[in-house]
């Protein structure tokens, strides 16, 4: 991908900080898969001497692991592809267009793109991530001297928001009630609705503050105009795109591209999902958000062959997670094998930060915890089987809300996705980048995040 730059006045601090981050990041941090790779064989040497297993018990751990994630990897794998429908819909790109229309300066362009992104994922984080790269490719076509490179991250930065909003996995894990009392070592055995967990105080103060807070830091990282990567927008033109249907020449290309074909589609999924409101309430769960999107993109695409364009190209950004998540599925069956005197990794990592902990403090730690135990299990289904057994006892014991605990393990997961690359992945190759250019724009915005999301925790 062809980069110019242009020359300007001397950087600010933080400027300096997101240029020796960006730096260091392009030079250490290898392909995402590579790095699911080191932090399996990092897992299997720490195994055995924290739980006292062999290492072919430890190998039997990992390929035990290793398929326990695929209902919850396809589910994933529906979220990036039916958001992608949804985002590429014509009258969300419109949308988009005339969003972008609004910025008028590179500074401006990353702080719309980062809010938009945000407000994106908290609807769902699928979206939020197709959504959010499609439009940082947008703003880098129609304002000049904005950083490309800064422009995605921006976009990525939204994602901090997503176990916040209405696609979190825990806190829709809570609302359904499903295999809660096994789930958290019998400390819930009634669902808790989403009014304790998405709508608490607790949790839309973080997001109210962070939707301020962080689209002024990813401005105030934007280079000086000498070291600005400016990328040439005749190469993100997408040549995919769909063009104009050619006009219909047998029965079969004519039911293609019937428009009643969608429509009676989307009436019979609305149906369902109107119903379902009525008799659940707001009561949302990974099903039904896919439900959702996947029904309005069948009717926003108008026709079978436009919808099956935009689930083809929504497809290709899978790839990641389809092999990735394996791999992190063994991570996790290592991470929670026990050994003879029944010690997990996680459950040392969960069990040290219980120890030193007290009323005040245990969310937060429950926070830092769980932002490590995501280096190594980075999914929020599989974050709750990890830390849930652990944590939600330990919190009712000490009388935490079981509902602030499920938050802050909400959080962390969230939280170091700056800095794990699994999850940008979608957004990367909407944008034709790597890991390496943004994960040092995402350190910076990783140590902001992660003082407003303590403090919220333990002051409120």
């Amino acid at each position: 991908m062809t980069i110019t730059t242009s020359a300007s006045h001397s950087p600010t601090l933080l400027q300096r900080v997101s240029s020796v981050c960006t730096h260091v990041v392009q030079r250490y941090l290898p392909d995402p898969f590579l790095f699911a790779a080191i932090l399996t064989f990092v897992v299997f040497l720490i195994t055995m001497p924290v739980t006292g297993q062999s290492p072919l018990q430890v190998v039997d751990a990992f390929a035990g692991g290793f398929w326990n994630l695929l209902a919850f990897a396809m589910q994933m794998a529906m979220v990036v592809v039916t958001g992608h429908a949804m985002a590429s819909a014509p009258v969300f790109k419109r949308f988009l267009a005339k969003l972008a229309g609004y910025a008028t300066s590179p500074t401006q362009a990353i702080m719309i793109v980062t809010f938009i992104s945000a407000v994106a994922c908290l609807i769902n984080w699928g979206f939020g991530l197709v959504v959010g790269a499609i439009f940082a490719k947008e703003l880098a076509t129609r304002v000049k001297g904005v950083d490309y490179r800064l422009l995605i991250a921006s976009a990525y930065t939204g994602f901090l928001f997503w176990h916040g909003g209405l696609s979190g996995s825990v806190p829709l894990s809570l609302a359904s009630g499903a295999g809660l009392a096994e789930a958290t070592s019998g400390a819930l055995t009634e669902a808790v609705p989403t009014s304790e967990t998405i709508f608490s105080v607790v949790n839309m103060a973080i997001v109210g503050v962070m939707l301020i807070v962080i689209p002024l830091v990813n401005k105030a990282m934007h280079p000086n105009a000498e070291n600005t990567f400016v990328i040439d927008p005749s190469l993100l033109e997408d040549s995919a795109d769909q063009k104009q249907d050619a006009a219909p020449t047998t029965p079969a290309e004519r039911l293609e591209q019937s428009v009643w074909v969608n429509r009676a589609l989307a009436l019979l999924g609305f149906t369902y999902i109107i119903n379902y409101f009525i008799e659940n309430g707001f009561a949302l769960n990974l099903n039904i958000v896919n439900f959702v999107f996947l029904f309005t993109a069948i009717l926003l695409h108008g026709t079978p062959k436009r919808l099956l364009h935009a689930i083809a190209q929504g497809t290709k950004n899978t790839a990641g997670i389809l092999l990735q998540f394996p791999f992190y599925a063994g991570i996790m069956g290592m991470m929670v094998a026990a050994g003879p005197d029944g010690v997990s990794v996680a459950g040392a990592v969960s069990d040290w930060f219980v120890d030193i902990s007290n009323e005040l403090t245990f969310p937060v730690f429950t926070f830092l915890s769980a932002g490590i135990v995501n280096f190594f299990v980075p999914s929020g289904g599989g974050q709750w089987a990890v830390q849930a057994p652990i944590m939600m006892p330990a919190g009712l014991e000490l009388g935490v809300p079981a509902a602030k605990t499920a938050m802050a393990i909400a959080w962390g997961d969230a939280w170091t996705n700056m800095i794990q690359p699994f999850w940008a992945l979608p957004a990367l190759s909407i944008a034709g980048l790597n890991a390496k250019d943004i994960m040092g724009y995402c350190i910076v915005t990783l140590l902001a995040s992660g003082v407003i999301i303590c403090a919220g925790f333990l002051f409120l």
